[in-house]
């Protein structure tokens, strides 16, 4: 029976921890930790790539742009103002979007981008919104991946078209032209195949719906290439509304084709266009007069620079017969059907163009979609008014800086130079785009900063041009490590990594295919390793599913360099232990500073497929023998995340990606400076975070949308995360280091108040002359701060429910059991209705115990920041018409301060956690000598004083007239002989003229805004006078004008209690004991 009994215990004891276990891991959710907001801060002054633009057929000034890789955005205004409406789907690339011609509500939006390039993210399908953008609805086609064009019928809302470009990374999916005949619950493939050929472009005969255009696609890109075209490109038409297709050959290329972009005629729909990639970035324009039944060739022109997969789209202008614009680097407008083309003119422009849209009856009108954002232009292409409100800039990488008093952040962009800019200002207006400069012009990659000189900048464009940027002058000098002679080239990846040694601040690492070192800034170069990579011939490796010939479609200037190394680490805590990854699946390790190298390949680590990309590798903080890696296998297809840790310098590895979800490729890690078990990871579709090493992981969703963050960096001094998205810009999670103190024990308590940072102490600037935007206009962008002064972060387990939710909780599951509702009596009804809300307060006192602020706090479960302004509370008069504790009074001195927290229940203050000390620390001392902060502090308690005073005898004399007036019609109606109360009440009124003059100036000259004599209130303005916005305190003629309103209030205090107190009082009584009326005021009768 004892041991029965002891199986029992134990059994219960297990039952009760698991439980807990299981209690406290089922609040680390994204829903928990919601309250955590990120703060986006663009920048928009280079925007990013447009993928297509909808305009409202009947309302020009409503748009709908699709973004390469930053969702979809509407604008009601032409631009003025944007909303993001698509931000909480599961995907964030778009390729192409469209309006139903017959019912302007609903819009169709196809994933996935619509180009090829080396960079792209990947769609779900095909979404539709029936209430103009505000929801929307997966309509199928999920593994299409890249949807280039979207056709409703024109007579019938339940037909669509799409073109389907199809997985580029690996074959099979969904691809080719797909037709539904039921508003998009179906869809049928009438067009392409099911392994390498999709449709890249599709258009309609105005006249006749059941003549279609398309044109198909064969492609394929891995790491190593990419085969931009085959026998499977091509040109067809469809005359039954796109159930089947005949293929136009007559006049057309007898080779393989690439990518194809088509036009129709507006003017006269039996005349095509096509614009046509070749082999080898060859190609022309072709042009058809009888339906495509024959084509003759043009031109020679085709899509340039990264290459004909990037552009290639064909628009035919709805203003003029024959002219056409073909997108490109810079745009090729022809005016001849094609025979002959010259750029557009594209002044003060961005280039990479992608999209355009029309407006019906205006020819000079042009809206252009490109890689760095929208243009418009009004007057043919002559000037050009950018969109400069539009932040889903691509950022590859990041690195933030230790500026003084706020660090900068600095990222590579896709097509958008290397910009950097402030992680805040000390501007009420926040961030804006003035704020943000330009480091290094072409695409930008990986930068780096020097610790301790926020002056040097690291930067590189593309292919391992790598500079040192000195901020003070703004000079560059190129220091991109060069092969000795007789040496091969060096093979540095499109995105080359950089590392500034945590040993010495001026000493580098780089790689090509070799690592090198610099120890002077990288004006000279060693490299200390051999060939870490492969080394393969890359056009030997297969391609489409097999080797290729030389005379197909290759395109290596399409590529990133191949066989590379892509990631670098050293040991924070040996110096000289150094790791590299490549992009074809090696890892290598030295720990003697590069004299002796071991490599193995990635195929090693569990589960790990040979072809996966090193994206990142890092060494511990804490451990010398731990080192992450994130893996990428996802240019062959493959999405899942790949990530792991090594506690023996690499040699075995196991894996921590947990609960992370499947088709979250891993692109960045970070490792908490303080606690090892706390990290953070960038994905392609969000940041997550684990406070056990990697066990579990919480996406961090507050402010977030569903976006790619291709990497994360911790600026350790103010404990932010920073997210470098690549469409969204950067986002800032200000002071992570609650975090720190996330644990199974403390997601049980009822409440904690974290630790937070030192709270800087200084006047905002007014940047705008009316704060925020000023008077900029609406289209001005901004990008908020951090919330001003010391800013909480506190947990509550659960909501507050009141009784009546409570009770309605039950009802709702009474009746779903189907049971009857029971009354719940009197008694109860009447506890609810007198049941107080409870309420969460935070609550701020000196180091001497003096309570110096209560702030109401939110009260509902899970994370929540509440932020504290460093002033006193307002001491406005509250009234009881309209009760309200909102607004702020003087600055409160620096110092160190105590936060508790606590809720009001049923009248009772109950104290909810620890409290916490914190510091207030002033910065942007001024030039001049500044006062005390506790004289200022002792100056600022006078004011305060005399501003309750004032008030307070402002709104006693304001009552005392309308008590005047009551009390004279109380006394005409009392037993009182006239003239007797009349008189004493009109001596009253007098005297309450003369108190108001006293106090606020001449009444009749305040009317028209004449002067009149300085009055208590003018002067106590004058003294009080931006005291409450400056640091230096009063001036010594401050100080003698609050002396005089003092002397001069105290006298009028005096005669208003004497009237108010005593006087009134009197006539009151009188009036009573004359049978009078009772008036407010009076003692009960």
């Amino acid at each position: 029976m004892k041991r029965i009994r002891k199986r029992g215990i134990l059994l219960s004891i297990t039952l009760i921890v698991c439980s807990f276990a299981l209690s406290a891991q089922s609040l680390l959710n994204d829903s928990t930790f919601s309250g955590l907001k990120l703060r986006s801060i663009g920048p928009a002054l280079m925007s990013g790539r447009i993928a297509d633009i909808a305009i409202h057929p009947a309302n020009p000034n409503i748009w709908y742009v699709a973004v390469g890789s930053g969702g979809v955005w509407k604008t009601v205004n032409a631009g003025t103002t944007w909303q993001p409406i698509f931000d909480k789907q599961s995907v964030y690339s778009t390729g192409c979007i469209t309006i139903d011609p017959n019912n302007h509500h609903v819009i169709w939006l196809g994933t996935g981008e619509n180009v090829g390039g080396r960079h792209v993210s990947f769609g779900d399908g095909i979404y539709k919104s029936e209430d103009d953008g505000a929801t929307w609805t997966n309509m199928g086609l999920t593994a299409t991946e890249h949807i280039s064009k979207i056709i409703v019928h024109p007579h019938n809302s339940n037909v669509i078209w799409v073109a389907a470009q199809g997985p580029l990374w690996s074959k099979g999916g969904e691809r080719g032209i797909f037709l539904s005949t039921d508003g998009g619950q179906n869809w049928t493939q009438t067009l392409g195949d099911k392994q390498w050929t999709g449709a890249t472009d599709l258009v309609i005969d105005p006249r006749n719906p059941d003549v279609l255009y398309a044109a198909t696609w064969q492609r394929h890109r891995n790491v190593a290439a990419y085969m931009g075209g085959g026998p499977g490109s091509g040109i067809y038409r469809s005359d039954d509304g796109g159930n089947t297709w005949q293929k136009l050959s007559k006049g057309l290329p007898d080779s393989n084709m690439g990518k194809i972009g088509l036009a129709i005629s507006p003017q006269q729909p039996d005349v095509l266009y096509a614009a046509i990639e070749l082999n080898h970035r060859t190609g022309g324009v072709y042009r058809s007069s009888n339906k495509g039944a024959s084509w003759s060739k043009m031109s020679d022109a085709v899509s340039g620079a990264t290459g004909p997969h990037y552009y290639q789209e064909l628009y035919a202008c709805p203003h003029q017969f024959d002219k056409l614009y073909l997108v490109d680097v810079r745009m090729q407008v022809s005016a001849d059907g094609g025979k002959t083309f010259k750029r557009m003119s594209e002044q003060h422009k961005h280039s990479d163009n992608h999209a355009i849209a029309f407006r019906d009856g205006d020819p000079d009108y042009l809206l252009v979609g490109t890689d760095g954002g929208l243009y418009e232009t009004f007057d043919g292409t002559r000037n050009w008014r950018y969109v400069a409100n539009l932040p889903v800039t691509q950022f590859y990488k990041l690195a933030v800086d230790d500026a003084e008093p706020f660090y900068h952040i600095y990222g590579g962009t896709q097509d958008n130079n290397t910009q950097g800019g402030p992680s805040r200002t000390d501007k009420s207006s926040g961030i804006s785009n003035a704020d943000w400069y330009i480091t290094l012009f072409a695409d930008g990659h990986q930068p780096a900063t020097e610790p301790g000189n926020p002056n040097i900048v690291y930067c590189e464009w593309q292919e391992g041009n790598l500079v040192r940027v000195d901020k003070t002058n703004g000079e560059i000098v190129h220091i991109q490590p060069q092969p000795q002679e007789g040496e091969p080239f060096e093979r540095f990846n499109w995105d080359a990594p950089i590392l500034v040694s945590p040993h010495q601040p001026s000493r580098l690492y780089f790689a090509s295919q070799r690592v090198w070192r610099s120890d002077n800034r990288g004006d000279s170069w060693t490299a200390i390793s051999g060939d870490l990579t492969k080394n393969e011939e890359r056009l030997s490796l297969p391609i489409m599913g097999s080797t290729q010939s030389w005379d197909n479609a290759w395109d290596l200037s399409a590529m990133s360099t191949y066989n590379t190394i892509t990631s670098l680490a050293e040991s924070p805590l040996q110096q000289g232990l150094i790791y590299a990854g490549t992009d074809d699946g090696l890892i290598s390790i030295t720990d003697d500073g590069g004299a002796n190298w071991r490599s193995l390949t990635v195929d090693k680590l569990p589960g790990v497929p040979a072809t996966a990309f090193v994206n990142d590798i890092k060494a511990d903080l804490f451990d010398a023998n731990t080192v992450y890696v994130c893996l990428d296998n996802h240019k062959f297809g493959d999405f899942k995340p790949y990530l792991y840790k090594s506690t023996d310098k690499g040699k075995s590895w196991s894996v921590i990606k947990g609960n992370l979800p499947d088709k979250t490729l891993v692109w960045r890690f970070v490792q908490d400076h303080i606690n090892p078990s706390l990290c953070f990871v960038g994905t392609e579709f969000g940041l997550y975070f684990t406070i056990d090493g990697g066990d579990n992981w919480t996406q961090l969703t507050g402010n977030v949308p569903t976006i790619s963050f291709r990497d994360i960096a911790i600026q350790r001094r103010e404990n932010d995360l920073v997210g470098a998205s690549f469409g969204r810009g950067f986002y800032v999670l200000d002071d992570y280091s609650p975090l720190r103190h996330v644990n199974q024990e403390q997601l049980q308590q009822e409440a904690t108040l974290f630790p937070t940072r030192a709270a800087l102490r200084y006047i905002p600037r007014p940047g705008m002359t009316m704060g925020g935007k000023g008077a900029q206009g609406a289209a001005f962008f901004t990008a908020p701060n951090p919330a001003f002064g010391a800013v909480f972060t506190y947990y509550l387990k659960d909501d507050y429910p009141m009784l009546k939710q409570q009770r309605r909780k039950k009802e709702k599951a009474t009746l779903k059991k189907g049971e009857a509702i029971q009354f719940l009596g009197w008694e109860q009804v009447e506890k609810e209705r007198r049941q107080d809300t409870t309420k969460v307060w935070l609550s701020i006192t000196d180091d001497n115990g003096q309570l110096i602020r209560r702030l109401p706090a939110p009260a509902g479960k899970g994370f929540h920041r509440i932020a504290w302004d460093l002033r006193y509370a307002s001491i406005s008069p509250v009234s009881p018409a309209k009760p309200s504790n909102k607004g702020s009074g003087y600055l409160a001195p620096s110092g160190t301060y105590i936060a508790s927290l606590s809720k009001e229940a049923d009248g009772e203050t109950i104290p909810l956690s620890s409290p916490i000390e914190f510091e207030v620390v002033p910065i942007n001392a001024g030039s001049l000598e500044q006062a005390n902060e506790n004289s200022i502090d002792g100056y600022i308690a006078e004011l305060r004083t005399m501003q309750k005073n004032i008030s307070a005898i402002n709104k006693v004399v304001k009552e005392a007239f309308k008590q005047v007036d009551a009390l004279t019609l109380a006394a005409q109606q009392s037993k009182l002989e006239a003239g007797i109360a009349e008189q004493q009440l009109h001596d009253i009124r007098q005297r309450l003229y003369d108190i108001d003059e006293k106090l606020n100036g001449n009444a009749s000259k305040n009317m028209i805004g004449e002067k009149s004599k300085p009055s208590v209130n003018s002067r106590f303005m004058a003294a009080s006078q931006n005291i409450a916005n400056n640091t230096y305190g009063p001036t010594a003629t401050q100080k003698q004008n609050l002396a005089i309103a003092q002397h001069a209030l105290m006298i009028i205090k005096e005669d208003v209690k004497q009237m108010v107190e005593i006087d009134l009082k009197q006539v009151m009584q009188l009036i009573l004991d004359n049978d009078g009326p009772w008036v407010e005021g009076m003692p009960l009768p």
